[in-house]
């Protein structure tokens, strides 16, 4: 019979360099922890932007320059010299310097040339423009579409840590396994055939269910955390989440 305990709980090694209260810090001192941190946020939460842009009748291919493009200046140049902790949610400054930069300083006719030396974050495409396609609604906004793919992507973020966890304890096989628990809704496995292909009891599955759900929770506070200024708002941030996901 294969363990059935969960991995450890703790923060991640360097969980926080990668919050954003580390890249506000920055906007006032000259920080390479921060400019780290900002670097780390931008690679992870790049696919809301990407979908902004499509949504304001960007194709593909532009929507993937232009996000590298304001990501690119963004890491190059002092960003951060417009905000301040109080303005709070790493979400809320993504997207106003966003609009900025759509409006106001992007004047080219045409993208550079792709692979032109310009790009610094590695943009994975298909599969958030699968998720676009599959989200689009006739009625959705550029600030929707952002929103939703927010959403999304926190809970990737947070899917993706807990999954390292368990590989890193030996247990990817488990979590593969019982992933499909996480999302609150009826179970596509029976509780019985979940034990089989685990190698435990029924009663042992429960308590596994029951440890990753308890750790996802933890995992996603953190990672929500990792997007606030104020530890304060991460419950506010949660609420928005359902709210966002609640209107699909």
């Amino acid at each position: 019979m294969r363990n059935s305990g969960a991995p450890p709980s703790g923060t991640q090694a360097g969980f926080q360099e990668t919050h954003w209260s580390v890249v506000l810090a920055a906007a006032v001192a000259d920080s390479a922890q921060g400019s780290r941190a900002l670097d780390a946020l931008c690679r992870a939460y790049w696919a809301p932007l990407y979908a902004f842009i499509r949504r304001r009748g960007h194709s593909p291919e532009e929507a993937q320059d232009l996000t590298q493009e304001f990501f690119a200046r963004l890491l190059k140049h002092n960003g951060l010299t417009t905000t301040s902790p109080e303005k709070g949610r790493f979400r809320s400054f993504l997207l106003a310097g966003l609009k900025h930069f759509l409006i106001n300083e992007w004047h080219r006719e045409q993208c550079e040339k792709r692979g032109g030396g310009r790009v610094t974050i590695s943009l994975d495409a298909e599969p958030v423009e699968a998720r676009y396609q599959i989200e689009l609604t006739e009625t959705a906004t550029p600030e929707s579409v952002f929103e939703r793919h927010w959403a999304f992507t926190v809970l990737d973020q947070t899917l993706n840590r807990l999954r390292d966890e368990y590989a890193r304890s030996g247990k990817r096989e488990v979590f593969d396994l019982l992933k499909e628990t996480l999302s609150g809704e009826k179970r596509s496995t029976p509780r019985a055939e979940l034990a089989a292909q685990c190698g435990m009891s029924v009663g042992a599955v429960d308590v596994a269910v029951h440890r990753m759900r308890r750790r996802y929770g933890e995992l996603l506070r953190e990672e929500i955390g990792c997007t606030v200024g104020d530890p304060a708002g991460v419950e506010e941030e949660i609420r928005h989440l359902k709210e966002v996901l609640g209107r699909g």
